[in-house]
């Protein structure tokens, strides 16, 4: 009886341990198993700190109005490599040497390309890279020195001539966006913006004759720029970029460009004769811009040319006497009875005649009307 319930009571706690140890090993694998699920449920949910994730890049309606500009214009624009020619002292063989660099943009579907005379001057032969890095032999077609423009011509293909749309200057005012493409230090085809900080101003050309009305901008022009077009926010040439106010030689902020209007007329004489050959009245005129400040409208002169038809004829210039008053100059009115109410109207209306001509001019003289007749002169 005794042994019976000893066995009775060694099967008891037997049990008993086994049922406990197997609750305690239940117990901590499920709450192993709840830790696990709690774990990976907070990963899930915990943001990722490690790193910060960008929305997605929004292009701004003025970045996609500068992007199409360039993508439009960038074919236009060309890359110009001048050689010259050097001959071995010893072997008495010619061979090329670098000239200097520049840029320039296709006038039209025959192969003309436009850049400033100073890019091309020091050589004696000519390379044009278009936009798609095909290489193209010129041939120099004339050059304006006075003005600092020159042509050259390449034979390429009509579906890699795109010229580039022309547009005017006369009418540009201060602060309006400006957009340079060029070649700067060789780095073809860039691109930099900026607005007009300044018009009316006069630098000196290579041939050492000032060029007037040029537009100052602040958008970088660097060496390797010249020659370049200046465009306005519809993509139109406004101008010619041709120099940089630098003492380090690179862009401070200030640079230059021939205006459009000077373009218009000296770029067709140089295609068609290889030179300028406009009529001229003798006159150099007030800027634009002042004429507007003033409220005045028509072509005053600033200035007459030695020996020219409208000193002959009398015409008289902006002057200051010794008190320092100033008398203003005639104001050009008509021409053979086309009104001109701006320098750019007196510009286009001459482009009728030629030299030689003798033609009815109608000015304003300190509130008198007076008509005078002028014998054109030549540009050359």
């Amino acid at each position: 009886m005794k042994i019976t319930n000893i066995a009775s009571w060694i099967i008891l706690l037997a049990t008993g341990f086994y049922l406990g140890s197997s609750y305690t090993v239940w117990n901590r694998d499920h709450e192993e198993k709840v830790e696990k699920q709690e774990s990976s449920t907070e990963i899930k949910q915990r943001p990722n700190l490690s790193r910060a994730i960008a929305p997605v890049a929004v292009i701004t309606t003025q970045e996609k109005a500068t992007i199409d500009l360039f993508e439009n214009s960038a074919p236009s624009v060309a890359f110009i490599t001048s050689k010259g020619l050097q001959q071995d002292r010893y072997s008495r063989r010619v061979y090329e040497v670098p000239a200097g660099t520049g840029s320039g943009f296709i006038w039209d579907t025959l192969g003309h390309i436009v850049t400033n005379f100073h890019v091309i001057k020091e050589g004696q032969k000519w390379e044009v890279t278009l936009s798609d890095q095909t290489i193209w032999d010129a041939e120099l077609v004339g050059y304006e020195s006075r003005k600092d423009l020159a042509v050259l011509k390449i034979n390429a293909p009509l579906d890699k001539l795109k010229p580039i749309p022309v547009g005017t200057s006369f009418d540009l005012r201060v602060g309006q966006s400006v957009y340079a493409i060029g070649n700067p230090f060789g780095l073809d085809q860039s691109l930099t913006t900026g607005i007009v900080s300044a018009l009316g101003r006069e630098i000196e050309s290579v041939a050492r004759i000032p060029i007037r009305d040029v537009i100052q901008t602040d958008a970088a022009i660097n060496p390797g720029n010249s020659g370049g077009p200046l465009l306005d926010s519809s993509g139109r040439l406004i101008g010619v970029n041709t120099a940089i106010y630098s003492p380090s030689g690179a862009s401070a902020g200030i640079g230059f460009s021939v205006p459009v209007d000077i373009v218009n007329w000296v770029i067709p004489d140089l295609v068609k004769f290889g030179e300028v050959q406009r009529p001229v009245i003798g006159v150099e005129l007030v800027p634009e811009q002042y004429m507007d400040r003033w409220g005045f409208e028509g072509a005053m002169i600033m200035d007459l040319i030695p020996g020219g038809g409208a000193e002959k004829a009398g015409l008289l210039p902006t002057k200051q006497n010794p008190q320092g008053n100033v008398r203003l100059g005639d104001i050009i009115t008509h021409l053979e009875g086309n009104a001109i109410a701006s320098n750019y109207d007196l510009m286009l209306t001459l482009e009728k005649y030629k030299p030689g001509d003798t033609v009815a001019v109608e000015i304003l003289r300190e509130d008198q009307k007076m008509e005078l007749f002028v014998e054109l002169g030549s540009s050359l």
